[in-house]
């Protein structure tokens, strides 16, 4: 255990503090089975499947960066979920054959000093798209809304102020000409945990996991809370929230790429290719009460 990362923490609470129902699905479980209860499908999607509707996605996400570039458009894509729901699984394969100077990932640590002592989105501003380009935000301005909630990093009322002025931010956005996509990954209990073992055993991918992951392991009916007030305040005719149940990481990132390119209109479109991201685990927020 002391070759573990934060000393076997998550193994400590999978033995010791999780629910029983949840150690025992997780137990019994096979390694395609989908642990969440009102989740669809029963197993993973399969990987020819996922590969053949993946290649002409990928196609399509070119086509569209070649006319972001050429005509100017602005695209953000707000990438919000669940730890471990798999936004950044997610942000690399839409990413993978684009042109990283045109689409720009930012994912932003703990404010600095004088970040913090600045208006709360002005750092968020830095970043956003210049015309031609497209940035996905793996986390965003809504950091504060849940986990700086969650964990009590702002007060009552910087949060208040949160949600009093950020209407007026997103609808600036959106009148400005920016395309706004804002996406919610959400994964289930059990699943969440299953994911944070993996990564604890895996060399090669214990970085991901943060104080945060361990500090939330006793957290999640407070940040289904958080969650469930940040949607109903948040949730605009000009800037929806897309949710996606990602218990299967195939078909979640499946739907955000149709929902990505279903959003931005750009020269060779191809409707029909992209076809219409599944109502089984994509839609507004009340699918949240199915992850």
């Amino acid at each position: 255990m002391t070759d573990l990362p934060f000393d076997g923490a998550i193994s400590k609470f999978f033995r010791k503090s999780a629910p029983k129902a949840i150690r025992k699905a997780i137990e019994t479980a096979g390694k395609d089975d989908i642990l969440t209860p009102g989740y669809p499908y029963a197993e993973e999607m399969k990987g020819k499947a996922y590969d053949a509707a993946m290649e002409g996605l990928q196609r399509q996400l070119v086509r569209m960066q070649a006319d972001i570039k050429a005509t100017g458009k602005r695209v953000i894509v707000i990438f919000e979920g669940r730890d471990a729901a798999g936004k950044g699984g997610t942000i690399d394969v839409m990413r993978e054959n684009l042109n990283p100077r045109v689409c720009n990932v930012v994912a932003l640590s703990k404010p600095s000093d004088r970040e913090a002592a600045s208006w709360y989105f002005q750092r968020y501003v830095d970043w956003l798209p210049a015309a031609g380009e497209m940035a996905m935000f793996d986390r965003s301005w809504y950091n504060r809304a849940i986990v700086e909630h969650v964990f009590g990093f702002c007060t009552p009322a910087q949060r208040e102020t949160f949600f009093r002025q950020l209407p007026e931010f997103e609808h600036m956005l959106v009148d400005e000409g920016f395309t706004l996509v804002k996406l919610w990954l959400e994964v289930g209990q059990a699943e969440q945990l299953r994911r944070f073992l993996a990564r604890e055993q895996d060399p090669l991918k214990q970085w991901k996991l943060s104080p945060i992951d361990i500090d939330g392991l006793g957290k999640w009916d407070d940040y289904c809370s958080a969650i469930d007030e940040t949607m109903a305040r948040t949730h605009f005719d000009f800037a929806p929230w897309t949710v996606i149940l990602s218990d299967d990481k195939k078909r979640a990132r499946i739907a955000a790429i149709q929902t990505v390119l279903q959003a931005v209109d750009y020269k060779g479109k191809d409707e029909g290719l992209i076809g219409a991201p599944d109502p089984a685990i994509c839609g507004g927020p009340a699918l949240r009460a199915k992850g």
